[in-house]
């Protein structure tokens, strides 16, 4: 069981399933909504998920047709995104967690397009676009 919450701490998550295809993205839509170099995230089943507190104060916003990021509304953290192409699971971003996860990340994605400013030291494999497989 994994449990997180937004920065002001007014929603709160779990996940009871494992959290899968953790990667670092590079893309510029993830630097752009997180603020920051890349973005941690990873796959859970939707139905090992829920919103144990604030499920009314997220809000939503939807970049990309069938596809939503949803935020809390206070301190405007990323709490998960849907895609409805694939409803058996949303998108989260890893640094939502209060606990400890076991899983690990798997790769750095979209390297071709990271900030100029970052320097790109890692052991991980490093892909242009997606990891292979997805």
């Amino acid at each position: 069981m994994y449990t997180g919450s937004c920065l002001c701490g007014e929603v709160n998550v779990e996940v009871s399933g494992s959290i899968t295809s953790i990667i670092h993205c590079h893309c510029s839509l993830c630097r752009k909504n997180s603020g920051t170099a890349f973005a941690t995230n990873g796959f859970v089943n939707t139905d090992d998920f829920t919103i144990t507190k604030g499920q009314a104060l997220l809000s939503e916003y939807s970049f990309k047709a069938g596809r939503t990021r949803y935020f809390c509304r206070c301190c405007g953290s990323p709490v998960y995104s849907s895609n409805n192409d694939d409803k058996s699971r949303i998108r989260i971003r890893l640094g939502i967690f209060d606990t400890d996860i076991t899983e690990q990340v798997l790769s750095h994605n979209f390297v071709t397009s990271k900030a100029n400013w970052e320097k790109l030291e890692t052991s991980l494999p490093c892909y242009e676009k997606h990891e292979p497989g997805r």
